[in-house]
């Protein structure tokens, strides 16, 4: 059994038991998260296609870990022009080990 799900923009395949990185989620470490933005659910002989998302479907999962991706760095020159600048990005990411996946 697995889902599509939508979180910041991307879309991700979980099943039960898998660990995901999401976009931050402001909830603290052992929380419960519920997602409810569910594209497909796939059973062993049931699929069902959301359009766009599946009303009933819920995604429940555990937050393990709230930390920071890599630095990102940018760089920006014009040419002949002896401009350039240096900036950086480091996102913040939320880990979700899914505990139960249904499709209502």
């Amino acid at each position: 059994m697995f889902a599509i799900i939508q979180s910041g923009g991307r879309q991700m395949r979980v099943e039960e038991g898998a660990l995901v990185t999401i976009d931050h989620v402001d909830l603290p470490i052992g929380e419960q998260l519920t997602l409810k933005r569910v594209l497909f659910f796939s059973s062993d002989n049931t699929r069902v296609s959301g359009t766009p998302f599946i009303e009933s479907a819920t995604v429940t999962g555990i937050i393990e870990e709230q930390n920071r991706g890599p630095k990102i760095r940018v760089f920006r020159k014009k040419r002949r022009k002896g401009w350039r600048r240096t900036i950086g990005h480091r996102a913040c990411l939320t880990r979700v080990r899914i505990t139960d996946i249904t499709a209502g």
